[in-house]
């Protein structure tokens, strides 16, 4: 086989094996496209933290006295046998 023979040949494969190739995809490109996504769920998760968090509060701030039961504290004076005075 000769030098020209060779290279017809690797060039009508090349020409069938392009077109089963999927085109390039430069990979900047590829990076450009997944940059949007990346950043709104950064910014969209400090969002849904900031808030749970302000809901959290929020909701202590209602049943902050809604549901806690009333303690009734005994008067002062009551003794106590360790506040006596030592002899």
């Amino acid at each position: 086989m000769s030098l020209e023979e060779s290279e017809k040949a690797l060039q009508a494969s090349d020409i069938q094996a392009g077109a089963d190739a999927v085109p390039f995809v430069p990979p900047t490109f590829l990076l450009s496209l997944a940059t949007a996504p990346v950043l709104f769920a950064l910014v969209g998760g400090k969002a849904l933290t900031k808030a749970v968090y302000e809901l959290s509060v929020f909701s202590e701030e209602i049943f902050r006295g809604d549901r806690l039961p009333v303690l009734h504290f005994p008067s002062n004076t009551a003794s106590n046998p360790d506040d006596s005075a030592a002899p």
